[in-house]
This record gives C-alpha cells, structure tokens and sequence, in this order.
C-alpha cells in the first residue's frame, strides 16, 4: 500500500496542472477591474484594437490645398506635374475625383502629405463591419462623397473615386445586385460611348458601373463611372447572376450593391474640405450599419440561395451521364 503513494501524488498534481491550464484559458488576462477575461472576449479586443490602429494611421494624414487661378491655371498645372511623379499625380487626382483627361478641370487639388498609391491611407469607409462579418461580397456606392467601398466578410478591402448620375439621372439608391457583365459595352444613351468592363447592376434601367471619364463632379446618366485600373479590378472581383438553363429565369443574384445617400449639389465639392479637417469626408461605422440593417437580411437570404444553387450545380456537374 506504502508503494502506491507516490503514484496517487503523481495522479493528484497532473490533475491539479491540467484544472490550473482550463482555468487559465477561461481567465486570459484580468482587466482594471480583476474581472477575466473570455477567449471570445479576447479575439473581440484584439480584432478592435486593430481596427483601431488602421484608424489611427490613417488619421496621421493631412492635406494642404494648391489652387489654379484660371488667369494662370497653366503655369499651375506645369507646376504640379513637376512637384509630382506620374503616379503620384495619379493618386492626388482621383482622391480629387478626376482622371488624367480631365485635370484641366481642377480648380482646387487637396493634396495629402504622404503618398499612398491604394488609397487606402485616406480611406472615409470604415476598415472593418462587424454587422457585415457574414457577407462574403459587399458594394457601397456613395452619393455625398462620390465613392465606391468593398468589403469581404466585413473587412474593407478597396474603395476609390466614381462619378455618379447627374441631377438630372440620378442613380437610383437603395439595394441591388450584380447581373451580368460585358468587357466592352456600349451605351444605350449613345452608340459612340464605349463603357469598357461594364458591370450591370439593374436590368431594366440599365444602370451600371463601368470605365468613363471621372470629371470631379456627378455627371453622368445614372450609370456609375470608375478609373480604368478599378473598372477592371471590380470586373474581376464581382459576382454575377446565375440564370436558368436559357437565360430566361433568375436562379441566383449576384453580389449585393447598395447605393445610398445623396450630394451636395452646387455646394462645395466634399473632398476640398480635407485640408481644414482630414476627417471631413468620413462615413461613420453607425452610418454604414443604419443603411445595412434594413437590407441585411435580404442580403444573406440571397446569399444563402446562391450557395445553395451552386452546391446543387456542382453535384450535378460531378454525376455521370446517362
């Protein structure tokens, strides 16, 4: 019996290890007020303090403003294509919303005081939405600001400049989803407008977004113009519908796009407020979730249908024939 001491003392401190370690990992860390802290706890922090840091780069930018006097709007624009390299005036225009074809146009550049040729240092959208953590693909296209943002699963990953429908076409707001796609369209406005990596978003108004000049201003007829490099990025990244054999029937929409809000029309163009306040364009994360919530749950239904179609598609695809 004496023989059989040592091993119930073995038995007994391993146990007493392994309750230590469960409660451990119940209780991570304590905070100011001792209380633990939870594993879900912890990942919430750490996903938020990322969040943060994102925010608080990007809030190190600030912009100062070049004007162009239109009795020497010339020899101002020789000055900034000096200042500046070919990418660099790429960058600073489209923060600008405009494109190299139309920087005649400029009136007044905010020019920010570190270059970042994907924007995402002067992001105004959110880099992360929880409310969003479930939905693969999300497009926002907004009017006040004349900008686009996608999101997968929630995280920002690209957002640029658009020039939306005028006053007199405005783009409709509300919820829509990608339908199909075309690498060449051509307008139903005008047969000499070529629409290059046409994305189509509402069939029967033929709104969509596409390669077209971007002038600094809404301008166009509802559709929703992009920079080349993003037209073709978009192209890629979105997801479209997915008809019944024949094309005559919808079976899966494609990823969701909403369009929201509504610009400032003859006022001060958004983005020349950025050298008094950097912050000044910002769309808050309480914005974004009031213009999801009311969508949300269309969005994952539809989602879930599409996974579902192409679930059923692959099995059918795999079977042999008969």
């Amino acid at each position: 019996m004496k023989n059989l001491q040592p091993a119930k003392l073995m038995i007994f401190g391993i146990s007493l290890v392994f309750l230590t370690q469960c409660k451990k990992d119940q209780q991570l860390l304590g905070n100011e007020n001792h209380q633990p802290i939870t594993q879900n706890d912890s990942i919430t922090a750490a996903k938020a303090d990322s969040v943060k840091k994102a925010e608080e780069e990007k809030s190190k930018v600030t912009y100062r403003s070049i004007i162009f006097p239109k009795n020497k709007k010339d020899s101002a624009m020789r000055a900034f294509k000096k200042e500046f390299s070919a990418e660099e005036q790429y960058t600073i225009l489209a923060l600008n919303r405009l494109d190299s074809k139309n920087s005649w146009r400029a009136d007044t550049l905010s020019i920010p005081d570190k270059i970042d040729p994907t924007l995402m240092a002067y992001s105004p959208f959110p880099a992360e939405v929880e409310t969003l953590s479930n939905v693969k693909k999300m497009v926002f296209f907004s009017y006040p600001i004349q900008a686009y943002a996608l999101y997968e699963k929630g995280k920002l990953i690209k957002w640029g400049p658009t020039s939306m429908g005028k006053k007199s076409a405005q783009t409709k707001r509300g919820l829509m989803f990608a339908n199909w796609k075309k690498e060449l369209a051509i307008s139903t406005v005008d047969s000499e407008w070529k629409l290059p990596f046409n994305v189509n978003v509402h069939n029967t108004l033929g709104i969509g977004w596409h390669q077209y000049d971007l002038p600094g201003f809404p301008a166009s007829h509802s559709c929703l113009r992009l920079l080349m490099n993003d037209a073709k990025f978009l192209y890629n990244w979105v997801d479209t519908w997915i008809l019944n054999k024949g094309g005559a029937t919808l079976k899966a929409h494609g990823t969701p796009v909403i369009v929201f809000g509504d610009y400032n029309w003859g006022g001060k163009k958004p983005w020349k407020y950025l050298s008094d306040d950097a912050n000044s364009n910002e769309i808050s994360l309480d914005e974004i979730n009031d213009i999801i919530k009311p969508h949300l749950d269309k969005i994952l239904k539809e989602q879930q249908n599409r996974e579902e179609v192409l679930s059923q598609k692959a099995t059918e695809e795999q079977m042999p024939a008969a």
